[in-house]
Formats: structure tokens, sequence, C-alpha cells
């Protein structure tokens, strides 16, 4: 069974070989556009449709001579990577969109971040690209070019020219170079790839962002997780690229925030209770050009909607504890890290109490930290609060 690349060119762009196959086999699969290169086809015709088990249940057993039809390289972003596991396939790829793209924008791209939005969420797209020179997407007809330069400028990422390239190889070929706004008031072909390239430096945000730098509440200044236990606590949660995060009273929303920085490949869930500071966070987001899932609620009520974490923050405790620290700890994947900041000695006990009898190895650390601040022309010390930093895993992970 065999598995063939194909362009916007149809039978033009076939090597002899895969003509011949093609011609000799008793069957044909692919998708509509693909198959109508090939009025002339005397076999049987099978239109790509629904789910891929489907059809790889029906092909495996079949016993006449198959040929599928994939758009481009199959084994990229394509149907190749699925059926490859149930079919036995012979696979010729072609000339990927991508790769036509850049040729048609003469740019090299051994160094590009390359991503698909098709058939996928935008959600959290921001962090993933921050910083990357040069940008490849692959687009549906929801992730339009338009709606992803509306989404660029929405998360201030506007040091990017855009070249998109519709109907690569086709009779209605179109390449060209476009601004944010350029592209946003455009209407493009539904066969398309966006590439973006860095035209100026974005601004660069190390770990422990500055907590002034951070949108909040007014005049009740000082919801936050302060700089130096913000970075103690994403040091605890063990965060990896591809970390899913729960951070469970979000306020501005800096936890979240360096956590999807971090776990750039993964994503992030809030909830915060207060109206005012979620706004904050949204605010603070498009600032850190960050985009993590955050909605108002009160935990544990709206925690269902989130999926399993590999590592959840609460920077303060509201009330229900134990049916909060239960759900949760049910909730954590294995392997993954429950981190609590508390600063009263009270909760910290409740805690602690509360996570062993849910079979935790628990620690705790305190952080008793103070800040310098001139005085005249000498410094002199002004401490933080203390913070209890208590880190739980369930019993036997990692043992």
């Amino acid at each position: 069974m065999k598995m063939i690349g194909i362009g916007d060119n149809g039978i033009e762009g076939l090597l002899p070989q895969y003509r011949q196959w093609i011609e000799e086999s008793e069957v044909l699969v692919g998708g509509e556009r693909h198959l109508d290169f090939f009025p002339q086809y005397k076999g049987e015709k099978i239109v790509l449709k629904g789910g891929l088990s489907k059809i790889a249940s029906y092909l495996i057993e079949e016993t006449r001579s198959v040929v599928i039809l994939a758009s481009g390289d199959p084994l990229f972003y394509g149907i190749g990577g699925v059926l490859a596991k149930k079919l036995p396939l012979e696979i010729y790829p072609y000339t990927s969109s991508i790769q036509l793209a850049f040729s048609r924008m003469q740019e090299s791209w051994q160094d590009a971040y390359i991503t698909s939005l098709h058939g996928r969420s935008i959600k959290g797209f921001a962090q993933k690209i921050d910083g990357y020179k040069k940008v490849a997407i692959l687009t549906d007809e929801h992730n339009t070019p338009s709606s992803i330069a509306s989404y660029l400028k929405h998360y201030n990422l506007t040091e990017y020219e855009a070249f998109v390239a519709e109907n690569l190889e086709g009779v209605n070929e179109r390449c060209s170079f476009y601004s944010l706004d350029e592209m946003e008031q455009q209407t493009f072909s539904p066969l398309n790839v966006v590439i973006l390239r860095q035209m100026a430096e974005p601004p660069q945000y190390a770990l422990g962002i500055e907590d002034a730098l951070f949108i909040q509440r007014k005049p009740d200044k000082g919801l936050i997780t302060k700089k130096e236990i913000r970075v103690l606590s994403l040091q605890a949660m063990q965060l990896t690229k591809h970390s899913v995060v729960w951070d469970i009273g979000t306020c501005t929303g800096s936890i979240a925030i360096e956590a999807a920085k971090i776990a750039r490949e993964g994503a992030v869930y809030a909830i915060e209770k207060n109206e005012a500071d979620l706004e904050n966070c949204f605010v603070n987001q498009q600032r850190f050009r960050v985009d993590v899932t955050a909605k108002l609620g009160k935990a544990p009520n709206g925690l269902e909607e989130f999926p399993d974490p590999d590592a959840i923050f609460i920077g303060g405790n509201g009330g229900e504890m134990e049916q909060l620290l239960t759900l949760c700890i049910q909730r954590l994947k294995e392997g993954g890290h429950f981190v609590m900041n508390v600063a009263t000695i009270e909760n910290l006990y409740k805690a602690v109490e509360c996570l062993k009898s849910l079979d935790c190895e628990v620690s705790i650390l305190q952080a008793q930290l103070a800040r310098s601040k001139p005085i005249l022309d000498m410094t002199r010390f002004e401490p933080l609060n203390p913070i209890f930093i208590i880190t739980a895993t369930k019993k036997g992970i990692g043992q």
C-alpha cells in the first residue's frame, strides 16, 4: 500500500513512477480535491472524510492495490503519521507547503519555528512564538491570516511582518508581504501558509519580572506574589516546556504569566474570584505577551473545566481548604507538584495536616527575605512578609 504526496499542481508535479503506480492501482484514496486531479482514473475512488480510524479499518482488510493521496509531505502535520501506525505503508513525500513558501519568500528556514493552527485552537499561541525570529504557520478557515494578525496585535507581538503564500503551485498562486495591519484587512484563499519575520527586537523578560511592572488593583496594591517568592514557587513547581499548570487565585496573574513563559508548549489555567483582579490579569497577559485561560470563579468550583495538571499553585486560601486541597491532589498527574503559599502558622498547620492525610510527601520552605532600600547616602533593609512555601507530591512518586 502506497501513500503519495501531491501538490496543488496535481499530476504535473508527480514523478513518472508515481503516476504509473496510481494508474496501475485498483483503489485511489484521497480528499475530493486530490481525486479531482485524476478524472480518467479507472479504479474505485474513496473520498477521505471523517475519522482516519474508520478508513484505516476498511483499508487493512483491502486486498486490492491501494494508493493514498495526501497533501505535500504526508508526515508533516499530515495524515501519514496516523495511518502509518495502522497500515503497512510505503510513503513518498512531495515538497511541503512550508518549503515552498520559504522558497517563494527566498528565505532560509532551518532556524524557523514551525507550527500548525489547522484544526487547533490559537489559545496559548502568543507564548509559543514569542522571541522567534521566523515563524511558519499552517492555517485553516478559522485561524485565517486576518484573525492571526488581530491576535498578534492584541498580544503586542507587533515586531513581525508577514508573508502569505496562497494556492502554492496552483493556477491562482499569490505570494506577498504584508504588515500586520494590512494582513488584518485582507481576504485570502483558504489554502495558504503564513510566515512571520521579526523586524525589530521584542521586549525580553527574565525570570522574576519586577512587581511594579504588573498592573495591580488600586488603591490596594500588594495583592501579588512577590518576585522573590514567585521565583522560589516556580522552581518548586518543577515546570517543563510542556507542563499543564493550574494557578488558583491568580489575582494579577504573575504566577500564571511566568509559568506560561516556561511551559510555552503546554497550557496554563487560572481562576480568580475577584472580577477587578481578573481584569488586571487579562491586561497583564497582553503586557507580557502571554495567553492563558483565566476565568472568574471561586475554587474548587470551576476547576472541573480544567484538564488534569502537572503542577498546581495556590497563592492564598479563601476558605474550604480541605475540599480544595483534596480535589487538587486527586486531579494532580502522577509525578506532578503541588505548591501553596501561606502567610500564617494556622493555615500552615491546616494545609500540612490535610496534605499528609491525602498521603502526600510534604516539604516546607520558610522564606524570610528583605530588600535593600536607600536612606540618605546609606542602605537599610526592608523586610518582606515571611511566607511558607509548601510543596507536596503523592507518596511513592519517584521512589
